[in-house]
Parts: C-alpha cells; sequence; structure tokens
C-alpha cells in the first residue's frame, strides 16, 4: 500500500477532479472520440488529476454497479469505450506530466500525455525518446498498452520493451479499489501485472495513471543514458506513384518488391534499421500512391541506403513517380509527418495484420482489384503498410504480452467516410475485401505461413464474429497467440470481477 499512500499524500496537491454530467455543456465534448461512428451517453464524466481521484472514482463505479471506461487520447478505433455499456467516463487527459524519477532511475510519463508533447518533452529535457508511434495526437495511455511502436521501433524495439514499471489501479475480489506499482524486476510479486501492460491491450485489468520507461540494462545514474538518443536529423523521403500509369502487373511487381526487400532487410543487425517507412495504397480516386521515408541523417551510408531502397521498389515498374528529400530535425519529422494516417473525427471502419512475408501474388491482386474497382468509388478506403521487425524480433514472444516478433510489415485496412447513412455500404465493403484478402484462410491472417495474427491496436470486433472469421482460430489466438492464456491468469488475479471489459477484453478463466 506504500504507492497508493504516496498518491493520496499528494492528491492534496493536485487540482480537483472536475465532474461533468449529461446537463453540463462540456458533456458532449468529452464523450466523442476518434472514431465518429460511435459515441458514449455516460451519468458522468471524471477528469481526473491524480492517482487518488481515480481510486474514487472507480471504487465509486464498483459500489453503483455501474460500467466504467478510460479515455486518455481517444484514439480507440472501435466502440470498447464509446459504447452504450459506458456508465461512468474516466477521462485521463489532464493526466500528462512528463519527468524524471531518480527513485526509479527511470522516465515518469502520465497516460493522457499525447506522443508528441511527450517527445518534445524528453528531447528538450534529457535528449532521449520512447520508440512509439507517429501520430502526435495519440496518447500514451492506450498506445503503450498496446504495444507501441514507430518510426525507431526497427532501431530500438517496441515502445514496451523499455517499459520498466507500471501504476494501475484495480479492483480486487472484494470489490475495494487500490492504486499498485508493478515492475519489471524479477523480484516484484506484482511482475505478471508489468507483463500483462507490455501488450496485454487496454481496459481489462485496470486503469493505468502513470508508467515508468528505462531501456533494459541501462546502468548509472544520468539519464541521459537511460533511453534511447534519437538522431539528430533525419533524411525525410517523400514518394508518389501516379495512379494511372499502374497496370496490374506494374502495381503486383511494385507490392512484391516492397514485400520481399522487407523480408531480406529486418533482420536485427541489419543497416537498414535505420530505415523506416510507410506505404499507403488508397483508392485509384486519389491519384497516388505514396511512400513516406525515414533515415538516421547522421548514418554514413545514409542517402544510399535511400537510394538502394527506392531503386529495390521501383524495379521492374514502368509507372512514374516524384521523389522529394528533405533533411529535417528528428522531432520536426516526428511532429509534422509529410503524410498522415489519422481517422479522427470520420466514420471508419479498419482491420489489420502482421506480415511475415510479403503478400502471395492473388492477395496482391486482390488490393488491385478492391483499390481500382468501379462498383466502389469511396477514396477513403485503402491500406497502409508499416515497417517493422529488426530489434522489435531480438525480443522473445513471451517476454512481453507482444508476441508477433517476427513480422517484418504491420498492415493497416481502413474504410472512412462521413455521411451516417451510408455506414453499412462502407462497413460492408472493407469486411468483404479483408476477408477475400485471406480468403486461403477463412478470412483473417491466421499466424503461419506469411502472417501472424493481428495488432490490438487496431482492434476489430468482427474477429469474434464467426461470420467474419470462418478460419476456426479464436479471436484471442490472433492478437495475443501463447500468451492469451497466462494473460487470462493475469486477469484472474488483478480483476476477478470483470469490471473492466469490453467486446475484445480479456476473459476470466472458465
Amino acid at each position: 500500500m506504500t504507492e497508493l499512500a504516496e498518491s493520496v499524500a499528494t492528491d492534496a496537491e493536485a487540482p480537483a477532479g472536475v465532474l461533468v454530467t449529461p446537463e453540463d455543456p462540456r458533456y458532449r465534448e468529452l464523450t466523442g472520440a476518434a472514431n465518429g461512428r460511435f459515441r458514449c451517453h455516460p451519468r458522468q464524466v471524471l477528469i481526473a488529476r491524480s492517482t487518488a481521484q481515480v481510486v474514487r472514482a472507480v471504487q465509486a463505479a464498483v459500489d453503483a454497479d455501474a460500467r466504467v471506461a478510460v479515455r486518455s487520447g481517444g484514439h480507440c478505433l472501435e466502440d470498447f469505450v464509446d459504447s452504450a455499456q459506458t456508465q461512468v467516463l474516466i477521462d485521463l487527459s489532464e493526466l500528462h506530466r512528463v519527468g524524471y524519477d531518480p527513485g526509479r532511475r527511470a522516465f515518469s510519463v502520465e497516460p493522457g500525455a499525447l506522443l508528441g508533447a511527450a517527445y518534445r518533452a524528453l528531447l528538450k529535457g534529457w535528449g532521449v525518446t520512447v520508440p512509439a508511434g507517429l501520430e502526435a495526437t495519440v496518447g500514451f495511455g492506450g498506445h503503450i498498452l498496446g504495444g507501441g511502436y514507430g518510426p525507431l521501433s526497427r532501431r530500438h524495439g517496441c515502445a514496451v520493451d523499455h517499459l520498466y514499471a507500471v501504476e494501475v489501479v484495480v479492483v480486487d475480489r472484494s470489490g475495494t479499489a487500490r492504486a499498485v506499482v508493478a515492475t519489471r524486476e524479477p523480484t516484484d510479486p506484482h511482475r505478471e501485472l508489468w507483463w500483462a501492460h507490455t501488450g496485454g491491450g487496454g481496459g481489462n485489468f485496470g486503469v493505468v495513471t502513470r508508467y515508468w520507461f528505462r531501456t533494459p540494462g541501462a546502468e548509472g545514474e544520468d539519464p541521459s543514458r537511460l533511453l534511447p538518443t534519437p538522431p539528430a536529423e533525419v533524411l525525410d523521403s517523400l514518394v508518389f506513384w501516379s495512379w494511372p500509369e499502374l497496370t496490374p502487373e506494374s502495381f503486383r511487381r511494385l507490392l512484391h518488391n516492397h514485400g520481399r526487400w522487407h523480408e531480406r532487410h529486418s533482420a536485427p543487425d541489419s543497416p537498414y534499421t535505420s530505415l523506416f517507412s510507410i506505404f499507403t495504397v488508397m483508392r485509384r480516386q486519389t491519384g497516388m500512391l505514396g511512400l513516406t521515408t525515414q533515415v538516421d541523417a547522421a548514418h554514413p551510408d545514409a542517402e544510399r541506403l535511400l537510394r538502394e531502397y527506392l531503386a529495390a521498389l521501383t524495379d521492374g515498374v514502368t509507372a512514374s513517380y516524384t521523389h522529394d528529400v528533405q533533411t529535417r530535425p528528428w522531432l520536426q519529422s516526428m511532429l509534422r509527418p509529410r503524410m498522415t494516417g489519422d481517422v479522427w473525427g470520420l466514420r471508419a471502419k479498419c482491420k489489420a495484420a502482421y506480415l511475415r512475408k510479403a503478400l502471395h501474388p492473388t492477395q496482391i491482386d486482390t488490393i488491385y482489384r478492391r483499390m481500382t474497382g468501379e462498383e466502389y468509388g469511396n477514396p477513403g478506403a485503402g491500406v497502409i503498410f508499416t515497417a517493422y521487425g529488426g530489434q522489435a524480433s531480438v525480443v522473445a514472444p513471451d517476454a512481453t504480452a507482444s508476441a508477433q516478433r517476427d513480422s517484418v510489415l504491420k498492415v493497416f485496412y481502413l474504410n472512412t467516410w462521413t455521411d451516417a447513412a451510408q455506414d453499412d455500404r462502407h462497413v460492408a465493403w472493407i469486411r468483404d475485401f479483408y476477408r477475400e484478402v485471406y480468403a486461403d484462410t477463412g478470412g483473417v491472417p491466421v499466424p503461419g505461413g506469411n502472417s501472424d495474427g493481428c495488432y490490438i491496436n487496431y482492434p476489430d470486433t468482427d474477429l469474434a464474429d464467426p461470420e467474419w472469421n470462418a478460419s476456426g482460430t479464436p479471436w484471442h489466438a490472433l492478437y495475443y497467440k501463447d500468451n492469451y492464456r497466462r494473460l487470462q491468469r493475469v486477469k484472474q488475479q488483478w480483476d476477478p470481477r470483470d469490471v473492466f471489459r469490453h467486446r475484445l477484453s480479456i476473459e476470466l478463466p472458465e
């Protein structure tokens, strides 16, 4: 109870939490999030400003038998928070401090801190960073829980590979809420709770009120040596291919080249771990396919690496392209990316997959037909391929809850629109598209072959529906593989009353 006592002791110094009810003009602002398809209507919203306030809010919800949900940055793509079942919403956006904790020799980041703000604070204060995502408005709260990855992950691993400790408000079997700190120390009796927060996903075990980060093996008292140092500058490359010039053959060659390159150059010791790219393939109406690439400008062969990467991708592709390279400070590149995939404020349905190898030719042909077919005309539909592998593959699949460690690409299937009356049409299109890509494995990316399941931070409730997952592989095996039983044991110990749950939450063991 020491950690909770510390939080309570400082609670008097924290600003009071704010309670917002449906009559309050702020209510509508606080009950909508990234995906415009969903909105919750809770009895009340607590804007928390301390761990002790979160403890009291959770306790009140348990006492009232009210369903509680938690929001940090608000980027969840499904209705895990914005659900009709949510009765109490805890808003953590005002818990956003970033600092150094000398007692733990680790950097403290609260869950409401947005990635961009945290990058700025860590860089300006100590010259370090966490290898997390590219979207600056995503909150640390949910991003870390799913594993967290980004432009530096090929070089430094996933964000959770640097997670030292986590403070969580949990509810025991008696219904009592309390705060617990769990660390990765082998002697910590709470270590399994830490492990579950290294890729187990949000809304499963409790409410995270603080993270601590320190790279494993980092020694000494100098904070600037306890987390990765980001590049001073990056070669920030932007390539566009002309859709009208891409024949089916050239499209197939381009995607095959891209996948094969990542197969060959994603080993932990590859010089190309300094290179990260996002390949965006939206429907033909957009006119272009885009590739953004970051390369550490200090790498002695940075320009050559970038040049050879592009040459490998364009080999045998007859379509013309434009290429622009800028040398930019790393933080500027992170805060203002040259292309963005943010769906905030749109209506959306998204799906995902890990790739261990390049897509099969039939899968590429399916993507081509779906991106060019005249029977459907929404330019907000597409596929995004994000580089992975490198140092992320050094970590054993069971060392963290993030099990997919030998994949080389993450694939994000998205469809976005604005007209609510068109929901059924657009959702049906992406469901059929995804099912066709993975037709050989029951409509989903079953682990094995070139696929390795799905990423929980791109959640898709269809995976729990046999109409859309005919593989015989349960949804939890797609997200967690062999780690799921262990996650269930953590759930049984730390959330035995199943207080924290949603449509894809960890289930209590039978």
